[in-house]
């Protein structure tokens, strides 16, 4: 079956970094677009970035533009995101996820599979 597995997350101060990592297996990786996500308590799940299954083309939230960034290696099946200049307001669990779509990638419900999540905290 199809996993995502995150990796990465932790405890750090405001203006450090942290790269997060999703490894996926089950399925052929290089044709799916990855998405991540992030949920902080008691609120909704939001669009942070994603990359196309080329690798070509990667899109970000407002919030994180200019501080983030996505990549992935197709012949490792892993996704990255890495985060510079991390802000309080950053603390959330990060998620990834597949889509086989190139569009509306924006949005939750574009994606087939999620992983479990990895937590970020960052201090003031």
């Amino acid at each position: 079956q199809v996993q995502l597995v995150e990796s990465g997350g932790g405890l750090v101060q405001a203006g450090g970094s942290l790269r997060l990592s999703c490894a996926a297996s089950g399925l052929t990786f290089s044709s799916y677009s990855m998405g991540w996500f992030r949920q902080a308590p008691g609120k909704e799940r939001y669009f942070v970035g994603y990359i196309m299954w080329s690798g070509g083309n990667t899109d970000y939230a407002d919030s994180v533009q200019g501080r983030f960034t996505i990549s992935r290696d197709n012949a490792k099946n892993t996704v990255y995101l890495q985060m510079k200049g991390l802000k309080p307001e950053d603390t959330a669990v990060y998620f990834c996820a597949a889509s086989r779509r190139t569009t509306y990638l924006y949005a939750r419900n574009t994606y087939e599979y999620w992983g479990q999540g990895t937590q970020v905290t960052v201090s003031a």
